[in-house]
């Protein structure tokens, strides 16, 4: 299990990458939409092949008929970093090492992208929505490779929960993702051409 990308999230996307932009002082390219989901997102591409995106409900796009990831269906109130996504090599034989909630894998794709994701049937995840996302990408096509290189790197993710020592347990050993004990919250901490930032 590896750290794969980072997820702002915002009531609209405008909202999302504006927080995103204001807290890096880097713009964000154009993503696309997400029709199993009716979600749309901004991305930024960071050095070790990780990226950020800035997602949020797609205000154009058709009613869809199972809860939204992320939790989006309950967001509310100002952007913010909520979810933190961990890319896997077997998406099922990950998803049997942990209880049901974590969820069942869902097979999506955009353009030449082709992956699957676990998303739980209400579409949070547990430790208060702060459980990685499970991803699996198919083929070698991953989004880093098709983003400019903002010269932002992450130096850590600080994932903060009451019960982070069990959440900590659950996950072994995860490169750049420390635990902290604490109300429920995520903080990145980056080096950018501006110097040293963060997200919250």
């Amino acid at each position: 299990m590896l750290l794969d990308h980072l997820a702002v999230a915002g009531e609209t996307l405008e909202e999302a990458s504006a927080h995103i932009e204001q807290a890096l002082g880097e713009p964000l390219q154009d993503g696309g939409k997400h029709d199993a989901f009716g979600t749309h997102n901004r991305l930024l591409g960071l050095r070790d092949g990780l990226y950020l995106e800035a997602i949020a409900i797609d205000p154009k796009a058709q009613k869809v008929e199972r809860s939204r990831w992320f939790d989006l269906d309950q967001f509310a109130g100002s952007a913010r970093l909520t979810n933190w996504i961990c890319r896997v090599s077997d998406i099922e034989a990950t998803l049997s090492a942990f209880r049901d909630d974590v969820g069942q894998p869902i097979e999506l794709a955009r353009g030449a992208l082709k992956w699957q994701m676990a998303v739980p049937p209400d579409g949070r995840l547990p430790f208060d929505n702060l459980f990685p996302a499970l991803i699996q990408w198919h083929g070698d096509l991953h989004p880093a490779q098709m983003l400019q290189d903002s010269g932002c790197r992450l130096q850590r993710l600080v994932v903060y929960h009451p019960e982070a020592l069990d959440l900590a347990r659950l996950l072994g050993n995860l490169e750049k993702v420390v635990f902290d004990t604490g109300p429920a919250a995520l903080r990145a901490e980056f080096e950018t051409p501006h110097g040293s930032r963060v997200l919250e």
